[in-house]
């Protein structure tokens, strides 16, 4: 039995595409593995807590020294953090604002891109950077207003969501990613109504691949 992780990130809680493409997969993805468990976090609609002064105390600190303040300041993190390492599979589903992602997204990578918990680092190396989590997929769910972000459109060099995305999972250690796109939502009813079934045909393909 797998354990499937849903991470929301709009700021919309209705009208949202991007929830509506993880509903998709949930239902899909059910419909093939029913035994399989089903964890949803929200996002876009929690207040997920900036990193402060004390959270990287605490995070610098080895565990056996920590004090109850460094705990405090990260209990949110640990949280966040034991998720990711419980799932099998991650699906992130999130629009682009401002060519990137939201800022609540980029909070909570902030909590889970922690050192010795999803990354080791080792200074002095070309690539410092050792993934902590392994043997897990995910599954990016892009939504985006607008067209043109995919290499060699016309607005490729604006797009600052999916190679992050892919980076920041790169990093901790997951590099199976599967994306699927959802360009056009806010170019009418139409082109919406035709960009979500593409890409519910593709988590489909996806699924039963």
């Amino acid at each position: 039995m797998s354990k499937i992780l849903v991470i929301n990130a709009s700021a919309r809680k209705d009208r949202s595409f991007s929830r509506n493409l993880t509903e998709i997969f949930v239902d899909k993805w059910k419909q093939k593995h029913p035994e399989d468990s089903v964890v949803h976090r929200e996002v876009g609609q929690d207040n997920i807590p900036h990193v402060s002064e004390a959270w990287i105390a605490g995070a610098f600190t080895p565990p056996h020294l920590r004090t109850a303040e460094n705990e405090a300041a990260l209990s949110v993190s640990n949280t966040l953090v034991g998720e990711l390492k419980e799932a099998d599979i991650i699906v992130l589903g999130t629009p682009m604002y401002n060519w990137s992602i939201p800022s609540s997204l980029k909070a909570y990578i902030d909590q889970v891109l922690r050192v010795n918990e999803t990354v080791l680092i080792e200074p002095g190396k070309t690539d410092p950077y050792t993934g902590l989590l392994k043997n897990k997929k995910a599954f990016l769910l892009l939504v985006r207003g607008s067209k043109g972000y995919e290499p060699g459109e016309y607005f490729e060099h604006m797009n600052f969501q999916t190679n992050y995305l892919k980076t920041v999972f790169r990093i901790m250690g997951v590099h199976d990613v599967e994306v699927v796109l959802l360009n056009g939502a806010a170019h009418g009813e139409d082109v919406a109504s035709t960009a979500l079934a593409a890409a519910r045909e593709k988590i489909e393909e996806l699924i039963n691949s």
